[in-house]
Parts: structure tokens; C-alpha cells; sequence
């Protein structure tokens, strides 16, 4: 990129930076971002245990059948800055037990340092208004090992390094994926998103992946707090397209397609 290029869109941005200031019309840039957690589950926002166990009463395992009170979680996702419509991938290898939908780590009981994060992923590139927006996770093409490294942690004694996910041999030979996600916007409610998968292994590997829409569940737990709308509602309207309408969001369309590339 030259650099008559780079200025010109560090001007653009600027001039998005100003309108969002001065609320202009139609310039709420901020209102889409990569705002959705990479991990809800085990925090104290969630805990309603009676002796304060925020790290046993919501595990990993049960991100995947119970739904989360404040928040909401993802790969590289996105969302509105109430997190009410969330956008991430979901992935999975054809090895692995579950989908991987989330990040995976240790709670403070399992990491021999602690609580840890047991994944490979970079934020790449992302602008102050998210008008553009990169990141980066590594996914192995053989079994995730979350047994191993909970396993193997648990007996560390605090003076020994931790088992990092790299240290099982789940990218030996270069078998993993890299999924790389973009967001660009041409408005601040018209969002491009871009999912790159890329086989690094020696042989082809299978992998399939899931752009997953949802609304975080507000509906759930009664009217007697701020934030609480009537349930929403994403119905297909097409193959490869949703529609999806929120009381205080209003009505968006979601169109997913395939490059010619595959």
C-alpha cells in the first residue's frame, strides 16, 4: 500500500472518529465491534453459587448447554455494544468431541500458575471505530488435547512451567488450520465479514465451519432489571440468508455465501 493510500484512509477514519463524535446522522461507528468475549464462562458475572465458586459453577462444558445471565462469548466474534446481536464461527475438525465455540483454558483449581488460556490466536488489525477488524486462531487438525492439559497442569507444583497447548504436539508437522476473520464496514450497520481457512498440514484435512448468528438471552430471567427486551426472533428467509428483529436493534438481514475460491 502507498503511502497517498494509507493517508487517505487514516482521513477516512478520522472523518468517522469526528461524525461518531458530533452524533451525526447515520454515524453511530461504534455500535458494531469486536465486543463479544472470548470467554464468559467461570467468571464471577455469572456465578450464583452460594459459596462463591464462580470457577466450579460455570465450567467450559457448560457453555455448551446452559445459557449465560450477562453475557456471551465466541471466536473472534462480534457484536453491538449491548451484546444483544452476537456474530462468531463455530468450527470443528471431525476429531474433536464438541464444537469449538469458545476459547478453552484452565480455572484457577486446574492451571499450575492458575487460571490460563489454553489456545493460539492474535488480534491482528483493528481500527478505532472497528470499521475494519482482523484476527487470527490456530486450530489444530488432530484431537484437541483438554484432558491432557487439564490433566497434566493439575500435578505441576507452581515451580515447574505450564503445559501449553503447543508443548502436546497439537501443530507438530504443521497439521492445524489458520482462521483468519475480517469485518469491514460500508456503513456503520452494513458489516462485511470475511472467513479465511487455511490448511497447513502435510495432507488434506477436513474441517467444518459454522458463521453463527444469535441474539444473547435476555428473555429468560424475568422483567425487573434495565436491558430486558421481548425475545427476539431470526428466522431463515432463504438458503444462506436470516432475518433477524430486536425490539431496541431493530430488523437485520444476514447473507452468507461461499468464494469461487471454495
Amino acid at each position: 500500500m502507498t503511502d497517498p493510500e494509507i493517508s487517505q484512509l487514516r482521513s477516512a477514519e478520522l472523518l468517522r472518529m469526528e461524525q461518531e463524535e458530533a452524533r451525526a446522522d447515520n454515524a453511530n461507528w461504534r455500535r458494531w465491534g469486536t465486543y463479544l468475549s472470548e470467554r464468559q464462562w467461570g467468571t464471577v458475572r455469572e456465578d450464583y453459587s452460594e459459596d462463591g465458586t464462580p470457577w466450579t459453577y460455570f465450567t467450559h462444558d457448560d457453555a455448551r448447554r446452559r445459557a449465560y445471565r450477562w453475557g456471551e462469548d465466541g471466536l473472534l466474534g462480534f457484536c453491538d455494544r449491548q451484546c444483544r446481536l452476537c456474530f462468531a464461527v463455530a468450527l470443528w475438525n471431525t476429531r474433536d468431541p464438541i464444537l469449538k465455540e469458545r476459547l478453552f483454558g484452565l480455572n484457577g483449581l486446574e492451571g499450575n500458575h492458575g487460571e490460563d488460556v489454553k489456545e493460539e490466536y492474535y488480534y491482528l488489525d483493528a481500527t478505532p471505530t472497528y470499521s475494519y477488524a482482523r484476527g487470527l486462531y490456530k486450530y489444530p487438525a488432530t484431537e484437541y488435547p483438554y484432558g491432557r492439559l487439564v490433566r497434566e497442569n493439575q500435578h505441576r507444583s507452581r515451580q515447574l512451567p505450564e503445559l501449553e497447548l503447543v508443548d502436546t504436539g497439537a501443530f507438530d508437522r504443521n497439521r492445524y488450520f489458520d482462521v483468519q476473520i475480517e469485518y469491514a464496514k460500508a456503513e456503520p450497520d452494513d458489516i462485511l465479514i470475511r472467513i479465511r481457512i487455511t490448511n497447513h498440514g502435510p495432507t488434506v484435512a477436513p474441517i467444518h465451519v459454522l458463521p453463527t448468528l444469535w441474539f444473547r438471552n435476555t428473555w429468560s430471567w424475568g422483567c425487573t432489571h434495565e436491558g430486558c427486551w421481548t425475545k427476539p426472533r431470526i428466522a431463515l428467509a432463504a438458503d444462506g440468508r436470516l432475518d433477524a428483529h430486536h425490539q431496541t436493534l431493530g430488523h437485520f438481514r444476514f447473507a452468507a455465501d461461499v468464494a469461487p475460491d471454495g
